[in-house]
């Protein structure tokens, strides 16, 4: 049977109908509008969260474990401060278990402090979105420096209980980051980032949530002929790239965050709080008292934090 362009034409027009009758058409402005918020949300403890077939697709073998305590579900913790964490590598770019840089104490200490407080940083997004209330990691900081703590070994001595009442917090986060690495085999590549951690209670010292475990990327490019063997290996030691483990420790920390289980009491909590400040604000301005003259008020100098106390010496990785 031969087929004439008005066949064909005729077949392009019924086919866009049937995909415009099946596919999904806009809302108007007016009706996105009037969409109401605070609804329940889909798959709120799932969304992120690698199940058994997302390994398999990406080929990433590790996982994440997180343990939570009786403690935590009757009595969870509302202002957390995730203290610095420590790397317990050796700080030297390594691929295959081989160190691929040759980098001096200096430059160690340097990159034991980025790559650690890089999963930190994530790790305090990923709770900052949920009903905790998070101290600045730059205040926790300058706090630790003013009482002279400035490596993983000084912080280990002080006392979860003694850290609350500096920070104001009701729990801390201690995290060590156990894998920052890379692997190439010719046809496949990979990078690998885990952490392990604990959240425990500055009221009486009680680990509340323990979480250990990672993530790989993994880029397989499987060939037969040699050509696309050569070609294939160069793609997989390009795709080593620095995006690749920032993916890494993203994924390595919402994979902690989105096991805590979510508390109906903090976020009752968070809510009551917010809607008593509303009501209250306009009164307490009304009837605060005026605010002194600058002359009361304190020196400049006398408000500022201590300074940092240089970094002591430590031995060598």
């Amino acid at each position: 049977m031969k087929i004439t362009r008005g066949w064909m034409a005729a077949a392009f027009w019924c086919g866009l109908a049937a995909g415009g009758a099946c596919g999904c058409a806009n809302v108007s402005a007016k009706d996105a509008d009037a969409r109401p918020f605070y609804q329940q949300p889909y798959e709120v403890a799932s969304h992120g969260r690698k199940d058994w077939w997302d390994r398999i697709v990406e080929l990433d073998p590790s996982g994440v474990k997180v343990a939570i305590s009786p403690e935590y579900k009757k009595d969870p913790p509302e202002r957390i401060a995730v203290l610095p964490f420590v790397d317990d590598g050796s700080a030297q770019y390594v691929v295959d278990k081989l160190p691929m840089t040759d980098r001096n104490k200096a430059e160690r200490e340097r990159w034991a402090w980025t790559d650690a407080q890089r999963l930190r940083l994530y790790m305090v997004g990923y709770l900052a979105q949920r009903e905790f209330t998070l101290i600045n990691p730059i205040g926790i900081d300058a706090v630790l420096a003013s009482h002279g703590i400035d490596d993983g070994a000084e912080l280990n001595r002080i006392s979860p209980q003694q850290l609350g009442a500096w920070l104001g917090a009701d729990a801390v986060v201690y995290g060590e980051v156990t894998h920052y690495e890379g692997f190439y085999l010719f046809l496949v590549s990979a990078e690998q980032v885990s952490i392990h951690g604990r959240m425990v209670s500055t009221h009486d010292g009680k680990t509340l949530i323990e979480f250990s475990g990672g993530r790989y990327h993994v880029n397989p490019m499987p060939a037969i002929d040699p050509i696309d063997m050569a070609i294939n290996s160069a793609q997989t030691l390009i795709d080593m790239r620095d995006v690749n483990i920032a993916r890494a420790e993203d994924e390595a920390c919402r994979e902690v965050v989105v096991r805590i289980p979510r508390s109906q009491i903090l976020e009752r909590r968070l809510a009551d709080e917010a809607l008593a400040q509303s009501s209250d604000a306009p009164t307490v301005q009304t009837l605060a008292p005026p605010a002194a003259p600058p002359a009361a008020l304190a020196p400049v100098n006398a408000l500022e934090l201590p300074p940092v106390p240089p970094a002591r010496a430590t031995s060598a990785n």
